[in-house]
């Protein structure tokens, strides 16, 4: 990702945070949002509220070092961010609770898109069963080897995390999954 000014990452921050919640992809409290700089990440702070996001609710951390005062603070999903930079070339991570994926998560193995969109985006994505993972710390790498060759996964009963080259891709990503998880879960009922 191009060098970018901690001003224009805020405003990033902020817009696509809105986005998520007006659109219905998370809750007041919940999800969150990082963008990769180099060997740092922006990360939203935990139990931010993405829609009314302040300059306080983005943590900057390290790639690889933890910093124990800024991980208390920075959302409880650092460790999966963290899997997903590490395991790809993503410059921005999106973890949202879409409804309808969600729903899906929990009685399917993978979405398969039935629209020409989801479809164009995604061929398959993936649901990982986390008692199957193993531990917490084992979701995160899971869910990190699985995109390196998807751009969306979903946990189940938790909701989607996708990547992209930037925030507006992996919010874009987002919308798309659960757009097509609208059109699956219709034609299923």
């Amino acid at each position: 990702m191009e060098k970018v000014s901690e001003k224009t990452l805020f405003k990033q921050f902020s817009e696509f945070g809105r986005d998520l919640f007006v659109r219905g992809l998370i809750s007041s409290h919940a999800g969150n949002i990082s963008v990769r700089t180099g060997d740092r990440i922006y990360i939203t702070r935990r139990g931010a509220m993405l829609g009314r996001l302040g300059t306080a609710d983005i943590v900057r951390i390290d790639l690889e070092k933890d910093d124990p005062s800024k991980l208390l603070v920075a959302s409880s999903e650092v460790p999966v961010h963290r899997a997903i930079y590490r395991s790809t070339d993503a410059c921005a991570v999106v973890h949202a609770h879409p409804p309808y994926a969600t729903l899906l998560s929990m009685t399917e193995h993978a979405l398969i898109p039935v629209d020409w969109e989801g479809s164009y985006f995604f061929r398959k994505i993936p649901v990982l069963t986390p008692g199957k993972a193993g531990g917490k710390k084992d979701v995160a790498g899971s869910i990190g080897r699985r995109m390196k060759n998807h751009t969306a996964i979903l946990v189940e009963g938790h909701g989607s995390f996708t990547r992209g080259n930037t925030l507006e891709e992996a919010y874009m990503l987002t919308s798309s999954l659960e757009a097509s998880a609208f059109f699956i879960y219709r034609l299923k009922r």
